[in-house]
């Protein structure tokens, strides 16, 4: 069973690991708007409900085996003063053993230093195993390798206030455990995060399906099968016999990309967030025949041009003026070339006639219609009702 925790409190302080500067106080309605989709978006990708596990009695498990429970450390927070901070979770904390740890030794140098607010982080996260650990039978802590001075800190709060024995009584003791996993980081050394350039966004109305298989898809040689091995369930056989295909003779470039960005968007968008990506995929292919409906057109929306016509000039009119009237074609004889050569198409439909007209059954639900000149020019024309 597993233990999900969303830091409400905490985020209103901040974690230093890995920062050179303070983090920027959030106002409250950004913060409980941030709260409540980070609660969502652990409930869906680890099909999880937002609720307390159950408590642990006599060392019992946290929560039914296989459970997944998500909790908010604001719960065991916020009816907690500084004074009771002090006295139950302060006097077991050494000043010199939290001096040590790395988030703090790396901002002590610098100009602006650290303040007390953030220098007590490592206690709050650390209170926060601890919590759990007495309550519901949490044994072990999993974070990035940067979370290795919190995680300690609550392995040494357990120790010392969670002990049924005598100080010397080590068969009393709960059992707790750390383990970290490496970050995250791309070839050239710099990080995934929301804060770097190019985020790439888990809910759908940040960044569509779409546009996070295309993010994925992107991966560079040299990171897919790193990628492979830490964000998918793949067996890790099947890893390593892609990432020996990759060097051997008839490989289709971009296969092992494919893959991980069809493991990953499946993992974070469902099966049918997948085939909407691979669709609006598909529809912008050089030259596709794909058939479209309009949710696969406002899917590649923001990766083709746009242009907004009114009815009138759209339906039952000819399609050369309408490539021009949308931007497509400079001219009306251009537009007739294309066609002539075989490159005009109308909703990935190949167009042979000059003189055909765009009918009411190609403005896709009254709204939305794909022009095509060659293999990568489109323009996606909007119908003003």
């Amino acid at each position: 069973s597993a233990v999900a925790l969303v830091g409400g409190a905490t985020a209103r302080i901040g974690d230093p690991s890995g920062k050179s500067a303070e983090r920027p106080m959030m106002d409250e309605g950004v913060l409980e708007a941030n709260l409540s989709a980070i609660g969502a978006q652990l409930g869906k990708l680890l099909r999880a409900e937002v609720k307390a596990p159950v408590p642990a009695a006599e060392g019992s498990v946290a929560a039914k085996a296989g459970s997944v429970a998500i909790v908010d450390n604001m719960e065991w927070y916020s009816g907690m003063s500084a004074l009771e901070f002090l006295r139950d979770i302060g006097r077991h904390a050494r000043v010199s053993t939290m001096l040590s740890k790395d988030s703090v030794k790396s901002r002590l140098g610098a100009e602006d230093g650290m303040s007390f607010t953030e220098f007590s982080y490592q206690l709050l996260q650390g209170w926060d195993f601890a919590h759990l650990n007495r309550e519901y039978g949490v044994s072990v802590q999993i974070g990035g390798s940067d979370q290795w001075g919190n995680i300690t800190a609550g392995t040494d709060l357990i120790r010392k206030t969670n002990s049924k024995g005598d100080e010397g009584d080590d068969s009393e003791r709960p059992k707790a455990f750390g383990v970290t996993f490496p970050l995250l980081l791309k070839a050239d050394g710099s990080k995934f995060g929301k804060s770097v350039d190019g985020a790439i966004w888990l809910d759908g109305d940040k960044l569509s399906p779409f546009k996070f298989y295309q993010a994925i898809f992107a991966t560079a040689d040299a990171d897919v099968v790193k990628f492979l091995r830490m964000l998918t369930f793949l067996p890790l056989d099947e890893v390593e016999a892609i990432g020996r295909s990759m060097g051997e003779e008839g490989y289709r470039p971009n296969d092992a990309q494919r893959r991980l960005a069809e493991e990953v968007t499946r993992f974070v968008h469902g099966e049918e967030g997948l085939q909407a990506a691979l669709a609006a995929t598909a529809a912008l292919a050089p030259g596709s025949d794909t058939k479209l409906d309009v949710a696969t057109l406002e899917a590649i929306a923001e990766d083709v041009p746009s242009v907004t016509l009114p009815l009138d000039a759209v339906q039952d009119a000819p399609l050369i003026e309408v490539m021009v009237a949308a931007g497509l074609q400079p001219s009306k004889s251009a537009a007739k070339r294309m066609v002539k050569q075989g490159g005009a198409r109308v909703n990935n439909a190949k167009v042979n006639d000059q003189d055909q007209l765009v009918a009411g059954d190609d403005i896709i639900e009254g709204r939305l219609v794909l022009l095509a000149a060659g293999k990568k020019n489109k323009v996606l024309v909007r119908i003003d009702a």
